[in-house]
């Protein structure tokens, strides 16, 4: 068994941190941006200690200048992430993944994976776009994802959330796991050697779930300054054939043999009150109109 590493992202909202991680990996392959990740950038920190509240285009500029600071370090994709709550139409989120994609040579635009997100990001693919499918919490959500992502012109990126699992006592890495063996038997039965969707690892908050996720065959894992420095430490180990996920006190999250659809409404994303999903959704809104003066 041959374990191929990743391409690794830095999941930061700070340019600076773009800077530290590669120097101190001697390459960068992308970098991922939320709301959350940018309301913690240093210099908008600053700007809210003092009291101030930004007005939306101040913060999208802000967003802007730091993508573009960003965008100087790296030729890798960098993921921005739209605003949208459960209420914004995909007319709307279109509007915003339009000018975002203007901020750089390679962005891809993370769209949430709710019904109205998936309808933008497939008309989105259609022009062009480039899109990462954020907010992953299960397989329904990752086969709605293939279909909709099917007229992409490059490769789109899914997100399933390893840690936010965890916190809810699952083994977030078998949303991975699922998610692979999925797309491998959706591959097959379009007689498609390589998947036009490439599993992207997120919400990382170990080197257990850094470790395993390579094991497990992820394309991509975005990891924070913190995953990086540890792996460092540890001399860059990559796991082996031998390498074995603990995941002790965990519940598994079993494998559904979902039918493979091309009409990604088939697969229809339900919202559930305080589901993984509904949670996510409300905290990167949370974050985001916290930021404003409203």
């Amino acid at each position: 068994m041959s374990i191929k590493l990743p391409k690794i992202f830095l999941d930061s909202g700070d340019p600076e941190e773009t800077k530290k991680a590669k120097s101190l990996l001697g390459f960068l392959d992308g970098q991922t941006t939320n709301p959350s990740l940018v309301a913690k950038n240093p210099e908008v920190q600053a700007y809210l200690a003092k009291g101030n509240k930004l007005k939306e285009d101040e913060l999208l500029n802000m967003y802007r200048q730091i993508i573009e600071e960003i965008s100087k370090e790296i030729a890798g994709p960098i993921s921005v992430e739209i605003y949208a709550d459960w209420d914004t139409p995909a007319e709307a989120m279109l509007e915003q993944a339009q000018e975002m994609k203007k901020w750089g040579r390679n962005i891809y635009i993370k769209f949430p994976t709710i019904p109205e997100g998936l309808k933008a990001a497939n008309e989105f693919v259609k022009t062009g776009g480039k899109v990462n499918m954020t907010l992953v919490f299960d397989q329904q959500q990752a086969a709605a994802v293939y279909a909709a992502t099917l007229p992409t012109f490059q490769p789109a990126f899914i997100s399933p959330f390893i840690g936010r699992w965890d916190d809810r006592g699952y083994r977030g890495l078998d949303l991975v796991k699922n998610i692979i063996k999925m797309y491998k038997e959706f591959d097959t039965k379009r007689n498609e050697h390589k998947s036009h969707v490439e599993v992207l690892a997120a919400s990382i908050r170990s080197l257990d779930h850094f470790y395993a996720s390579i094991f497990l065959g992820a394309d991509i894992m975005t990891i924070p300054m913190t995953i990086i420095r540890e792996w460092i430490e540890q001399e860059r180990w990559v796991p082996d054939e031998k390498y074995r996920i603990e995941t002790e006190g965990l519940h598994a999250i079993i494998y559904k043999d979902l039918p493979y659809r091309d009409d990604y409404t088939q697969y229809p994303v339900e919202r559930e009150e305080g589901s993984l999903l509904d949670e996510g959704l409300k905290k990167f809104v949370s974050d985001w109109n916290n930021l404003l003066d409203k």
